[in-house]
């Protein structure tokens, strides 16, 4: 069976992840070279040869200064979600912060594409056990869909024991959204994280495809996300601590090549597509 998957792109540029906090201050960013726009044209060509669709979550800050590249990303036919505004941890703002941000991010990229954005994604993850309450948020903010929850222990992110498949969640004040978590496979009793990105460039590739396969082989799409920085071996390296520099530079270099292998190996599609084509359990479960 065909399963069509989830091909995501966080849209952000290298110097605003969370690994490289402690070298670069916000007020630092519109210093740093500006390498997304050129890396995330390098992907739509991409998906362009291999005639894929994909969702981009772009960061508000981002698509305040490129609204040429959002367009660009519309006209090639992907689907616009929001990954928020400052790329700040969700559980380190107060309510109100992320309310605003949240809101000014949706609004900017609907004012850019003229189309509704109905799907989010938080920064790093970070929709936690501790900020359970930025659900309700997403709510009142007329979002239909998630993909912030992340099945694992994770020193930065996680929900264990949520589900690993997409499933109707019910935020704390009873609101309702679908969430697409992202995806794990199972080693025995242990949970593998396998979705992209880092684990993507640490991992071998024959792991990963192994991982997301088991997933298609169980019936069920997978989710795989990934930054466009990550394909973009030559940015600049700034000086942070060694899990940091292991977190975001490894394996950069190998990073294009093993896409390129993902994309002739499964059939994708956005977001949206996936989860119309999914069959969901209608009862939500609360997190």
């Amino acid at each position: 069976m065909d399963i069509k998957n989830a091909l995501t792109i966080d849209v952000e540029d290298y110097f605003q992840v969370a690994a490289l906090a402690e070298a670069v201050e916000r007020s630092d960013w519109p210093k740093m070279e500006y390498r997304v726009e050129s890396n995330t044209d390098r992907l739509l060509e991409l998906f362009e040869r291999f005639d894929t669709k994909a969702t981009f979550f772009v960061l508000g800050w981002v698509a305040e200064r490129s609204p040429g590249l959002v367009r660009r990303i519309q006209q090639a036919g992907h689907e616009i979600a929001s990954h928020g505004y400052s790329h700040q941890l969700v559980y380190s703002q107060t309510e109100k912060v992320f309310r605003e941000e949240t809101r000014k991010s949706k609004t900017i990229l609907e004012d850019i594409t003229g189309a509704f954005v109905s799907g989010y994604r938080a920064a790093s993850y970070s929709i936690t056990a501790k900020s359970r309450w930025a659900l309700d948020v997403l709510c009142d903010e007329g979002f239909t869909w998630d993909s912030s929850i992340f099945p694992v222990h994770h020193d930065r992110y996680g929900m264990p024991g949520t589900p690993f498949t997409p499933y109707r969640l019910q935020a704390p004040n009873g609101g309702q959204l679908t969430e697409f978590p992202l995806s794990t496979c199972a080693i025995g009793n242990y949970r593998l994280p396998i979705a992209g990105g880092g684990y993507f460039r640490l991992f071998p590739y024959w792991l990963s495809r192994w991982g997301l396969g088991q997933i298609n082989r169980l019936g069920q799409p997978f989710i795989f996300y990934l930054h466009p920085w990550e394909i973009d071996p030559s940015q600049p390296r700034l000086a942070v601590k060694a899990l940091s520099r292991f977190r975001h530079y490894n394996n950069l270099e190998r990073c294009y090549g093993r896409l390129e292998r993902l994309l002739g190996d499964f059939s994708f599609a956005p977001v949206s597509s996936v989860l119309s084509d999914s069959t969901i359990p209608l009862e939500p479960i609360a997190v």
